[in-house]
C-alpha cells in the first residue's frame, strides 16, 4: 500500500514539475460550446445564402412555364398550374433568340482567344524576365483594374465611332469594336492572375528547355503555357462568364443596331424580349430566354468546376 502510495506521490510530482497547465473542465466546455455555436451560425448562414441564391434561379425557370396571364396573377408562385413549353420555342423563334446566340458566341470566340492570348504573353514575359520598366508596366497593367467602366463611357463611346474599324465575318463594324473593347477590358484581371500564376512554375524547366536550343517562343508555347493549363482553365472561364453577362458595353457600343436581331448579341436582345410585339409584354417569353441565357454559364462552371477550383489553389500550393 505504501508502495503504490508513494509511486502515486512521484507521479503527481513529475506532473506538477513539468510546467504544463492542467486544463480546466469548465475552460474545455466553455471553448466546445463556443464552437459549437459558431458552427452553428456558420451553417444557418449558408443555409440563407444557398436560399438566396437558388430561389431567384427557380423562380425564373418556373415563370419561363407559366404563360402571361399566370405570370401577372402569380408572379411568386413557383408552381404553375400547366407547363407552357412552347415559351422556350418562341423565345428561340419569334424572339430571335438564336440569332442573339450566334452573335454573342462569334464576339465571345475572338474576344477570349485575344484576351487569353494577349494576356498569357505580357504575363508570362512580366513575371519571368527582368528588363527596365518591368514594374511600371505591370502596375500600369493592374491600374486598369480600378478603374469603374462608366467612367470611361464618354471616351470609350467616341473612340468607337469615330475609329470605325470593319472585321470580316462579323458583319457590321461594332461587333469588331466589342471585341477589341472587351479584350481592354479584361485584360488587366488575366495578366493580374496569370502573372501570379507564372511566377510559381520552376526556373529550371525553361532552363532546361534554352539548353536543348528552344527559343523564348518555343519555350513558352510548348513548355510554359502547358504547364500553366489550370490556370487558363480558370481565368478563361471568369473571362467568358464575364462577357456572356455583360451588358453595359453592347448597349453603349452597338446602339446603331439596336432593333436589328441579326447584330445585337444576347444581352441586348434579352430586352426586347419583353416588348416585341408593339404594346403586347411577352412576359413568358423573357423568363424562358433568360432560362436559357443562363444554361451555358451554368454547364460551363459545373462542368468545369474542378479545373476552377485547382487553377485558384494551384499557385498557393507551391
Amino acid at each position: 500500500m505504501s508502495t503504490a502510495t508513494s509511486d502515486l506521490d512521484r507521479a503527481g510530482q513529475a506532473t506538477s514539475g513539468s510546467g504544463a497547465a492542467p486544463v480546466r473542465r469548465g475552460e474545455r466546455h466553455r471553448g466546445g460550446v463556443g464552437a459549437r455555436i459558431f458552427n452553428g451560425f456558420s451553417h444557418i448562414f449558408l443555409v440563407v445564402w444557398a436560399v438566396m441564391v437558388i430561389y431567384p434561379l427557380l423562380w425564373v425557370v418556373m415563370s419561363a412555364l407559366k404563360d402571361d396571364s399566370e405570370v401577372i396573377r402569380e408572379p411568386l408562385s413557383l408552381i404553375p398550374d400547366k407547363l407552357h413549353f412552347e415559351n422556350f420555342g418562341r423565345a428561340w423563334t419569334e424572339g430571335h433568340l438564336g440569332s442573339f446566340f450566334l452573335n454573342t458566341l462569334l464576339v465571345l470566340a475572338g474576344s477570349v482567344t485575344l484576351t487569353m492570348l494577349l494576356g498569357s504573353m505580357a504575363a508570362y514575359a512580366l513575371a519571368r524576365f527582368e528588363f527596365r520598366g518591368n514594374r511600371l508596366i505591370y502596375y500600369m497593367f493592374l491600374s486598369g483594374l480600378t478603374l469603374p467602366i462608366y467612367l470611361a463611357a464618354v471616351p470609350l463611346f467616341k473612340g468607337v465611332y469615330n475609329t470605325g474599324v470593319s472585321f470580316p465575318l462579323l458583319g457590321p463594324n461594332k461587333h469588331a469594336m466589342l471585341i477589341l473593347v472587351y479584350v481592354a477590358w479584361s485584360l488587366s484581371f488575366t495578366i493580374f492572375f496569370m502573372h501570379s500564376f507564372f511566377r510559381t512554375l520552376p526556373d529550371s524547366i525553361a532552363e532546361a528547355a534554352s539548353v536543348d536550343g528552344a527559343s523564348h517562343t518555343r519555350t513558352f508555347f510548348s513548355v510554359m503555357l502547358p504547364m500553366a493549363r489550370p490556370g487558363l482553365i480558370s481565368i478563361g472561364i471568369f473571362n467568358v462568364l464575364g462577357q456572356w453577362n455583360q451588358w453595359y458595353l453592347p448597349t453603349l457600343l452597338m446602339q446603331s443596331v439596336a432593333g436589328e436581331p441579326k447584330h445585337q448579341v444576347i444581352a441586348q436582345g434579352l430586352i426586347e424580349l419583353s416588348v416585341n410585339q408593339g404594346y403586347k409584354s411577352d412576359w413568358s417569353g423573357l423568363f424562358a430566354g433568360v432560362t436559357m441565357a443562363m444554361l451555358p454559364v451554368l454547364i460551363v462552371y459545373i462542368v468545369f468546376q474542378r479545373q476552377v477550383q485547382s487553377g485558384l489553389t494551384a499557385g498557393v500550393g507551391k
